[in-house]
């Protein structure tokens, strides 16, 4: 479907254009913090990065539980939270494949986000994992600033990895996974005499899990934990200009938990939380070219040095680095291990981009089949791209538990 608005915005961020203080004016406050206008609301502050199409959930079952999944039982999709977690997994080999509509809401038809990821496990103590992740634009109409017409394109942006996880002792896993990353916006257009080129960057994920059964009179119960620090990785550019502003990819630390009891042979329950922050620096507000480049001095950071920097550069302070955490909550139930019911919430800071939505869900098992639903419900009068959206993942796993 053909959108000139998407286009123009499109275009737009190939060059950096869109800032995160682009529709707000803010003045210091006599605290030392920044507000719009007004003097009393704080001003937006939102953290930037290119291809920000690696952080969406893709995953039905995670998506239904607030987008948290670190620390849950693992299935082929852990490549996108936690690569270490596969080598818990119960079968030899798992392949999962997700398709997540995109703008719906805007009667967009052509936008979406595929997945096809899938593990193999030659033995108890090692997993091997391959994915795929492929998201689509559409069918764009690019028109300059006067709205004469620049030919149409079909934007478009993927990501390839690789990953290895392994048994460090029986309840201890680690993972690393390794990327490329492929974004083409808007190649061959020309923007301010600058031509738009396909930006490529290489990254790399980390990753921890810990799973131990933990022992209460009664009743089964087995406790999950996970660390990840995924997109750790090269800047990337659209532009092959000599002074050429390099954009930070969306390198996360996350942390989360899973606690699951089984009450009976039939019952069992799921809670689950996961805690994000993007390890990117966040854009300041005054004084950002200090050496006069034309490129702000937080853009300058190496991608490692932003790692680093990301817990200490906050304009507002310790109180904004806090406010630069996202909280995901989930709970899960489970009939017979064939049946699920899913709910979850997430949200973030009103001045680092407002998301905030309950999301529900249901998940079917049958031998080695499984199918999984999602639906978000916002909660708030922002729009979001999921809005009036199912979202559905179709998983097969195979073969006997590993090791046995």
């Amino acid at each position: 479907m053909k959108n000139t608005i998407l286009g123009m915005l499109v275009m737009a961020f190939s060059l950096g254009a869109i800032t995160a203080n682009s529709q707000s004016i803010c003045l210091k406050g006599a605290d030392g913090k920044w507000y719009l206008l007004d003097g009393i609301t704080p001003c937006p502050n939102t953290i930037i990065t290119a291809v920000p199409f690696l952080r969406i959930v893709a995953d039905a079952r995670s998506g239904a539980l607030g987008d948290a999944g670190i620390a849950i039982s693992p299935d082929p999709n852990a490549l996108h939270f936690n690569d270490s977690k596969l080598v818990f997994a119960e079968k030899n080999v798992g392949i999962s494949a997700t398709y997540t509509p995109w703008l719906r809401a805007l009667g967009l038809n052509d936008v979406y986000l595929a997945y096809l990821t899938g593990y193999y496990k030659p033995d108890d103590l090692q997993a091997f994992g391959m994915g795929l992740r492929y998201f689509s634009l559409g069918e764009i109409n690019f028109t300059d600033i006067n709205g004469e017409p620049l030919g149409n394109g079909r934007p478009n942006e993927f990501e390839v990895k690789g990953s290895y996880s392994r048994k460090l002792s029986d309840k201890l896993a680690a993972g690393i996974g390794v990327k490329f990353i492929y974004s083409n916006l808007a190649s061959g257009q020309t923007v301010g005499g600058q031509e738009i080129t396909v930006g490529t960057a290489g990254a790399a994920d980390v990753s921890f899990s810990y799973e131990s059964p933990l022992e209460m009179k009664n009743l089964e119960s087995t406790l999950r934990l996970g660390l990840a620090i995924t997109n750790i990785g090269s800047k990337i550019t659209y532009t092959n200009a000599a002074n050429e502003e390099r954009d930070f990819i969306p390198t996360n630390l996350g942390i989360g938990g899973a606690w699951e009891m089984a009450f009976d042979e039939h019952n069992s329950f799921n809670l689950i939380f996961d805690i994000n922050k993007l390890l990117v620096p966040t854009p300041c507000f005054e004084d950002c070219d200090t050496d006069q480049d034309g490129i702000p001095d937080w853009k300058e950071d190496s991608p490692i040095a932003g790692i680093f920097s990301s817990f200490g550069d906050a304009p507002g302070g310790f109180s904004e680095e806090l406010q630069e955490f996202m909280l995901s909550v989930g709970a899960e139930y489970w009939y017979d291990k064939l049946f699920a019911v899913r709910a979850g919430y997430y949200t973030e800071a009103q001045t680092k981009g407002a998301r905030r939505f309950f999301t529900v869900g249901l998940g079917l098992k049958y031998n080695i089949f499984g199918l999984n639903f999602s639906y978000l419900v916002p909660t708030t009068n922002q729009r979001n791209p999921l809005d009036n959206t199912l979202r559905f993942s179709l998983l097969f796993d195979f073969g006997d538990t590993a090791g046995n």
